[in-house]
């Protein structure tokens, strides 16, 4: 899929701050972790679209069902926007795509 990050950029959150650190002791890796309230801004506007889809659902019947419909949404949204690249296939459509990953 997208790999582990490089760098994680948060708006001085400590809870996020705390958690990266924790990972990156637990499964010794390295992520970066940047501080910057307007480079997160960038971030956070890519998940508009899914938190469009997502009000006038406000309560799902499960966590599963919210995870699995969430992932979906943001899944497809990665598909449109070009940033999710299947294997072995040079050029294909969205759905093409999409169905690959069903297979």
């Amino acid at each position: 899929m997208q790999g582990l990050p490089e760098k994680i950029t948060t708006d001085k959150s400590g809870s996020n701050t705390a958690a990266i650190r924790r990972y990156n002791k637990t499964h010794r890796t390295a992520i970066v972790i940047r501080h910057s309230k307007y480079l997160n801004n960038i971030v956070e506007q890519d998940h508009r679209a899914g938190k469009r889809s997502t009000h006038p659902m406000l309560s799902f019947e499960s966590f599963w069902a919210a995870c699995c419909t969430i992932t979906g949404m943001e899944v497809m949204h990665a598909i449109r926007k070009g940033q999710l690249m299947t294997p072995g296939h040079s050029r294909q459509t969205p759905a093409e795509q999409f169905s690959s990953l069903a297979a």
